[in-house]
């Protein structure tokens, strides 16, 4: 049997999925490297087509640097918006701390 060579390794996604701050099992590990490793095929494929004579493209929209009128608008009411925030502190919207050492937010 011909031994496949993979693109990816479970190592690898364990190492993406940390710093996405992911947790799986062991096997869905398992389930996420086959299929990233068949998606990462899928788009080597690409490398196989001839785009020789196909003028570059960046944008398929023939609008180019389309700008609203800067024009200063009220914002929300900020008694309103706080009467929805579950917790606040001096005025402001208070979220949990996202770094690992980054103690109280």
């Amino acid at each position: 049997m011909k031994e496949v060579k993979k693109l990816i390794s479970e190592k690898q996604v364990k190492h993406v999925a940390n710093l996405a701050k992911l947790e799986f099992a062991e096997e869905e590990i398992s389930s996420f490297t086959n299929t990233l490793d068949r998606i990462i095929e899928m788009f080597e494929q690409l490398d196989e087509v001839d785009t020789t004579d196909v003028p570059f493209t960046s944008n398929v929209v023939n609008d180019i640097n389309v700008l609203r009128e800067d024009v200063p608008v009220k914002g929300m009411d900020r008694e309103l918006l706080m009467k929805n925030v579950p917790e606040k502190e001096n005025g402001f919207i208070k979220l949990p701390a996202v770094l690992e050492d980054g103690g109280d937010a």
